[in-house]
């Protein structure tokens, strides 16, 4: 069975996500979607919220693709999670050169940690690439209309939680 996890905070989940998730989960038999619970970064929406946000999301993909796709929380190191999930491989989606940098890194210290769980990157969707979670919430704090990011359901959570 191919296992793959796409690690993340999705606070919230984007359109940008979903693409990387649908194309994501083509490739693989189960796909854990890591959410990691990151205190650091301060998240909008509670581990809780992100977890049923992308579960929700997630049910009609994995019917569509017929894929088995899971919310997975996670605070421990992104390698000990695939080996908690038994996952193969790593998926990650880029969206310009800086994302690849960065990722490249992890990468690098996944493989010193780990060289036997791959990683693979997926570019994201042209119509995608400006879709960034912290862009988003920061658009929608300041009144401004993020439908075109996110769905219709994840709009509505947003726009209760900065009302």
């Amino acid at each position: 069975m191919r296992i793959a996890l796409y690690p993340g905070t999705f606070d919230p989940i984007t359109l940008g996500h979903i693409d990387i998730i649908r194309r994501a989960a083509v490739l693989v038999d189960r796909l854990v979607i890591g959410v990691a619970i990151n205190r650091d970064k301060g998240p909008l929406f509670s581990l809780e919220e992100r977890v049923a946000m992308i579960e929700a999301e997630c049910a009609a993909l994995s019917a569509e693709t017929g894929t088995e796709i899971v919310a997975h929380p996670f605070d421990n190191l992104l390698i000990h999670c695939a080996h908690d999930v038994g996952a193969q491989l790593i998926v990650r989606g880029l969206r310009a050169v800086a994302d690849f940098e960065y990722e490249f890194q992890m990468v690098g210290m996944n493989r010193a940690l780990d060289n036997t769980v791959e990683t693979v990157f997926l570019m994201a969707d042209a119509g995608h690439q400006a879709i960034a979670s912290k862009l988003v919430k920061e658009i929608a704090r300041l009144g401004g209309d993020v439908s075109k990011f996110v769905t219709p359901p994840v709009h509505a959570a947003l726009t209760r939680k900065v009302a």
